[in-house]
């Protein structure tokens, strides 16, 4: 059982960005993952993704003010927040600290931007929220 509120995969988790007006998507890749790799576009659910880096590049050093992040947002701690990486490793820890510091409702995107690797170690092609065909712009 996970220290958040629960995995979704990248349809449940544009269904509730969908149903909750409260509901953010926080994508906690990197600056450069962002730009050469493209960002959910929530334009049709007239929201936007909030964008924290949970680890820099190119050193992969974890950001400490990730949690005073969060809270500058002004976010209610009942507020439906889903955290979004590149294979769903980042945003489930993205999601347990952000339970730990007092958010109730904090999910975890499983499958991830890209997703798994196929047999050839590609992303992009198994699962994710790109191959499930939601909305995404290049960076």
């Amino acid at each position: 059982m996970p220290d958040y509120a629960g995995d979704l995969s990248p349809k449940d988790a544009w269904t509730l960005l969908e149903s909750e007006g409260s509901a953010t998507l926080i994508d906690v890749r990197t600056r450069a993952e962002w730009s050469y790799v493209g960002v959910p576009d929530l334009s049709p659910l007239s929201k936007q993704t909030v964008f924290i880096e949970w680890q820099s590049f190119p050193d992969g050093g974890h950001n400490e003010a990730f949690g005073q992040q969060i809270d500058s947002l002004g976010l209610e701690k009942d507020t439906p927040l889903l955290f979004l990486c590149r294979s769903g490793a980042r945003s489930a820890a993205a999601a347990t600290l952000m339970t730990q510091s007092g958010y109730a409702r904090c999910y975890n995107v499983a499958e991830g931007f890209e997703g798994d690797p196929d047999g050839a170690r590609h992303r992009g092609t198994v699962n994710g929220w790109k191959v499930h065909g939601l909305p995404w712009m290049q960076g």
